[in-house]
């Protein structure tokens, strides 16, 4: 009887963490959104070295959300994280087109990975706060200048961000919702 009633608990109020990653270059606000979307506020960050991570739940899903560092040294790392990934956010900083090229080199080898083939892929253009005269690029500039339309096999959306105040985040939370909810 406690056996039955035990699983049936566990069945009834633990839900399934949905594993997402939390991926971009150094410095595009990866952490910084990752707070944002878990504690509403903008938290103090310094550069990640190694991962943070979070449990969030939202609109009936309980996301585990792993923000893992993007300098040079650390990108090599990132296939550790990579089994059992539902969905990529790929944090692009929207004001640095000169690393964009960079940026897709590091998007093509994540939707290469088996692992990650059939993870959704959420892009997010952040700082879309900053004025354009700052040489700030629209989501579709950064759409074209990553070939997201290239990507016929995959599941993708890109929207605008800021993850200072958090413009767009949870539209972004809302479309992962609703592709694991289909």
């Amino acid at each position: 009887m406690g056996v039955t009633f035990s699983t049936l608990w566990a069945r009834l109020f633990t839900r399934k963490e949905t594993k997402v990653l939390i991926l971009g270059l150094d410095n595009a606000g990866k952490s910084t959104i990752l707070y944002r979307i878990t504690m509403g506020s903008v938290v103090a960050t310094a550069p990640t070295v190694g991962s943070n991570h979070e449990i969030y739940d939202y609109k009936g899903v309980r996301f585990g959300l792993i923000d893992i560092g993007g300098q040079t040294s650390l990108r090599s790392s990132w296939g550790q994280y990579f089994a059992g990934t539902t969905a990529i956010i790929l944090v692009i900083d929207s004001s640095d087109a000169g690393r964009l090229p960079l940026a897709k080199a590091e998007l093509q080898k994540l939707v290469a990975d088996e692992e990650l083939k059939s993870a959704l892929l959420l892009v997010l253009a952040n700082k879309q706060d900053l004025p354009t005269a700052q040489g700030r690029l629209t989501p579709a500039q950064v759409s074209e200048a990553l070939s997201l339309t290239d990507l016929r096999e995959r599941e993708w959306q890109i929207m605008g961000c800021s993850a200072l105040t958090g413009q767009g985040l949870f539209e972004g939370m809302d479309w992962l919702v609703g592709k694991l909810a289909a």
